[in-house]
C-alpha cells in the first residue's frame, strides 16, 4: 500500500491513544489516577452490567484484537477454545519479554499496571478462571514491584478476591518470577517453568487451552493483549476497529531502537507507514546517515532492506507479504556504516545462547550458524559459506517442538540472501590480506 494513500497522513501519533493515555500524567501508576481515566469501569460493566462470559468473548472477537506477543492469533477465538464445563482453569500473562529490541510490556507496567490487572480479571471471567498468574522476567525488578503493588491495591479495592465487587465472582492473582530464559516466552515453556520444571516447550497438541498448567485448561496472553481489553469493553468493538486495517485492527505499541533521533515506545494504529514512522515521528537517522536495513519485529523477524520499506505499512498482512513478520513490534534500525555480517553474527550469538537444547536441529543448528557467521567475521570464512548458512537455517525450520528454531532461521536466511555482496567483501578482504602477506 503506497504511503501517499495511507489514511494516517496528516494525523499525529498523539491521536492514537488507547494504551498510552496516561503518558505524562503525574502519579500515573496509582489506582486513583487510573480510575480518574476510566479504570475498572469496564470490569464493573462486565460484572454488574449483565454481560455473560460469552458476551465478553464475542465482543473481543468482534473487535478484531489479535495477540500482541508475536503470533497475532485472534484473542477472542483463543478464549473460546477453553472447555465450557465448570472446573479448574487458569489464566497466565506472559510478561517474560526477552525479544531483543522489545520493551513495550515494561512500558505498560511503567505507565499503569492496573491496565493489565483489569484486563486479566475480565479475561478470567470470560474463560471461567478463578486463578491467574503474571509470569515476569526475573531481571525486571521495577516491573515486578509495580505489578505486585497494583495487585495489592486491586485486592484492597475489592477488584480481586472471593467476591469481586460483591458479584460472587471469585478471582485471585499472583506474580511468578522467572529466571531470565528467553525460551520461557514460548507459552508451553512458560507453563513448564511455572510448574517448577525446566523451562522447555511441550509438544502440541494438546494445546494449553485444553491441557495446560497442571494439566488444566489454560490461556496464556501477552501483557499488551490484555491491557487493551478494558478499552474495548468500555468503547465497543466498532470503536476499536476504527484504528488499524480490516484484518489488523486496533493500535499497537512499537519500540524503535538504533541510531534514530527519537527512539522509544510509540502507540500507532496498525497499517501505519513504516517509512513515516522512522523519518517523521522518530526524526530519521542521527547525523543524516543513510538507512541500510530494518528488522521490523524483533530479532527473529527476517530483515528488510531500505528499498523494501519505501511503501511498507506496519501490520500483520503487509509484513507477511514481504516475507517477514510483525512479531513483537520491535523496529531495529541499521544504518549504512554497520556491517550486516556483524549483525548476523550478533543475532546468531543470541539464538545459540538462548536455545533450550531440547531439539537437535535447534541445539546443533544454532551452534553451526554461530560458528559459520563468526568464522566469516574473523576472516576464516570462504566463498559459499553464506549459502551454507542459509541452507542450514532452512533445514532447521519446521522440525522442532516450538518455533525457536524457525526464529533463528529467519535472519540467518534473509541476511545472506539480501546482503550477499557484504559477505563477498569479507572474502575479498581476506584474500587481499593473504596476498599482501605472501
Amino acid at each position: 500500500m503506497p504511503v501517499m494513500n495511507s489514511p494516517y497522513m496528516g494525523r499525529q501519533p498523539s491521536e492514537f491513544k488507547i494504551l498510552t493515555e496516561l503518558e505524562g500524567v503525574p502519579n500515573s501508576r496509582s489506582l486513583d489516577v487510573y480510575k480518574e481515566h476510566g479504570g475498572y469501569a469496564a470490569l464493573e460493566k462486565v460484572l454488574k452490567g449483565g454481560m455473560s462470559p460469552d458476551d465478553v468473548i464475542n465482543l473481543v472477537k468482534a473487535s478484531g484484537l489479535r495477540g500482541r506477543g508475536g503470533a497475532g492469533f485472534p484473542t477472542g477465538m483463543k478464549w473460546g477454545f477453553v472447555p465450557k464445563p465448570a472446573g479448574e482453569k487458569y489464566l497466565i500473562t506472559n510478561f517474560d519479554e526477552g525479544e531483543p529490541g522489545t520493551y513495550k510490556d515494561r512500558y505498560i507496567a511503567e505507565l499503569n499496571a492496573h491496565m493489565l490487572i483489569e484486563g486479566k480479571i475480565i479475561a478470567a471471567y470470560a474463560i471461567g478462571a478463578s486463578k491467574s498468574y503474571i509470569y515476569l522476567r526475573g531481571e525486571f525488578y521495577d516491573e515486578i514491584a509495580w505489578c505486585e503493588q497494583a495487585i495489592k491495591e486491586a485486592y484492597d479495592a475489592g477488584y480481586l478476591g472471593d467476591n469481586v465487587l460483591g458479584t460472587g465472582f471469585k478471582h485471585h492473582m499472583d506474580v511468578y518470577v522467572g529466571a531470565g530464559a528467553y525460551i520461557c516466552g514460548e507459552e508451553t515453556g512458560l507453563i513448564s517453568s511455572l510448574e517448577g520444571k525446566k523451562g522447555q516447550p511441550k509438544l502440541k497438541p494438546p494445546f494449553p487451552a485444553v491441557k495446560g498448567y497442571l494439566g488444566k485448561p489454560t490461556i496464556v496472553n501477552n501483557v499488551e493483549t490484555l491491557a487493551a481489553v478494558p478499552w474495548i469493553i468500555r468503547n465497543g468493538a466498532e470503536a476499536y476497529k476504527k484504528f488499524g486495517t480490516e484484518k489488523s485492527a486496533g493500535t499497537k505499541l512499537f519500540n524503535i531502537s538504533g541510531p534514530v533521533v527519537r527512539p522509544g515506545c510509540y502507540e500507532l494504529p496498525l497499517g501505519y507507514p513504516l517509512k513515516r514512522f522512522i523519518y517523521e515521528d522518530c526524526g530519521g537517522l542521527i547525523g543524516g546517515k543513510k538507512l541500510k536495513a530494518v528488522i521490523p519485529g524483533g530479532a527473529s523477524a527476517p530483515v528488510l532492506t531500505a528499498a523494501e520499506i519505501e511503501n511498507m505499512t506496519m501490520d500483520y498482512e503487509a509484513f507477511a507479504a514481504a516475507g517477514t513478520m510483525l512479531g513483537s513490534g520491535a523496529v531495529i534500525v541499521i544504518p549504512e556504516d554497520v556491517s550486516m555480517v556483524h549483525v548476523l553474527e550478533n543475532l546468531m550469538h543470541f539464538f545459540k545462547d538462548e536455545s533450550c537444547g531440547q531439539c537437535t536441529p535447534c541445539r546443533e543448528g544454532t551452534g553451526w550458524l554461530l560458528k559459520m557467521s563468526r568464522d566469516i567475521v574473523n576472516g576464516d570464512g570462504a566463498p559459499g559459506d553464506a549459502e551454507k548458512i542459509a541452507d542450514v537455517a532452512g533445514k532447521m525450520m519446521g522440525r522442532t517442538i516450538c518455533t525457536f528454531s524457525d526464529a533463528a532461521a529467519g535472519p540467518a536466511r534473509s541476511i545472506p540472501q539480501k546482503f550477499a555482496h557484504e559477505f563477498l567483501e569479507f572474502y575479498k578482504n581476506k584474500a587481499s590480506a593473504a596476498h599482501a602477506q605472501g
